[in-house]
């Protein structure tokens, strides 16, 4: 028999080495899985890991695919950090992308100084009303905020195809599905000529500032922690456990919402249905990954953004189905998990012979 018994005392040590063991066996997973797809090894690791980024260019592009990744999972952070399960970070990016949007739509031919700013608010407030609803069914209704935020997910991605199929639809745009091209003064403006790399990156920096700066030096910030560390202590400290929550669930929201908001005025220029490969979904494993610190967050957050680049680098160079960026980021994120039940967990091996037991720890 197998069990499972709790350690004396978690290792600190393993708790910062274990994202980076982590993604040590994925990458040793990986290996297996391409030879078992009748790949060399060796030429799918570099063309997945190093390719992508062997030049300037795709230096600034894997920065391009971050910045939304980091957007959504500083804001998960803060709500993984009390506690509170948001699993919405994907629609609150879609339904910020649209709100944003039919904000960019009313400054097609203006050249005005607010158009950007206005748009970028758009998007945030796009994003808290996805999480606002969710906030509303959690701490009113008493909903499971897991399946309240998943469930908004899907009404999300459905108000984006309903928008970019009816009132946000081009009517130049020969019928495809997308809304019209933004003007100038609405889109984010480009870092370093010849790149996509856009301004962004510079909200992504403020953003992790900002959030270090709230979590580690602020009395809210503090709240939060204890919140989720001992619900009951925290409603004994006096701290108000529904209006922490509540802004937790909004923050993450303006995040999401403002990472949408950078998609369509950075990367597309426009709103179409293909906005999000799944940053939202892939930014709960970066939060993780990144052990809900700021800093971990965002190296966490690269290491994702080059398995996006590098799955779809696999697609051209050695016809690997669109899959295998979701199979490596589910590898990581298992092999993450197991490594903390390890750390937090012994296994125990009970062997029972007719009057004897004997037990062996692991």
């Amino acid at each position: 028999m197998i069990k499972l018994t709790p350690r004396a005392q978690a290792s600190a040590k393993w708790g910062y080495l274990s994202p980076v063991l982590a993604v040590f066996l994925t990458l040793i997973a990986a290996t297996v899985l391409f030879w078992g797809l009748g790949k060399d090894p060796q030429l799918a690791l570099y063309t997945f890991f190093i390719s992508p980024i062997e030049n300037w260019y795709g230096i600034t592009e894997l920065l391009v695919v971050a910045i939304p990744i980091l957007l959504c999972a500083y804001g998960l952070a803060l709500c993984y950090r009390a506690s509170i399960w948001n699993i919405g970070a994907e629609g609150q990016l879609l339904l910020g992308a649209v709100v944003a949007t039919t904000m960019a739509l009313q400054f097609v031919d203006s050249d005005s100084f607010w158009a950007m700013p206005l748009v970028l608010l758009a998007g945030m407030v796009g994003g808290m009303l996805c999480s606002g609803i969710s906030a509303f069914l959690n701490l009113r209704l008493n909903c499971n905020e897991t399946l309240v935020t998943i469930m908004m997910n899907y009404i999300a991605l459905n108000t984006l195809l309903w928008a970019v199929y009816g009132p946000l639809k081009d009517p130049s745009g020969y019928n495809f599905p997308e809304s019209a091209l933004f003007g100038d003064s609405s889109l984010l403006p480009i870092l370093f000529e010849g790149t996509r790399l856009h301004f962004g990156l510079l909200l992504v920096i403020l953003a992790l500032v900002i959030v270090w700066v709230f979590m580690s030096k602020t009395f809210l910030g503090f709240q939060i922690k204890v919140l989720g560390l001992d619900k009951p202590a925290a409603r004994m400290a006096g701290f108000k456990e529904k209006k922490l929550a509540a802004m937790v669930f909004l923050v993450s929201g303006a995040l999401a919402g403002l990472a949408g908001a950078v998609i369509v005025t950075g990367s597309t220029g426009q709103l179409i249905p293909a906005i999000s490969p799944g940053y939202g979904y892939s930014a709960i494993i970066v939060a993780f990954l990144g052990r809900l610190h700021p800093v971990g967050i965002t190296l966490a957050g690269l290491l994702i953004a080059l398995i996006f680049m590098g799955g779809e680098m696999s697609q051209m160079v050695l016809q690997l189905p669109r899959a295998i960026t979701g199979i490596l980021q589910g590898l990581i994120l298992f092999f993450l998990l197991s490594c903390d039940v390890l750390i937090r967990y012994r296994i125990v091996f009970t062997v029972k012979l007719p009057g004897f037991t004997a037990a062996a720890k692991h």
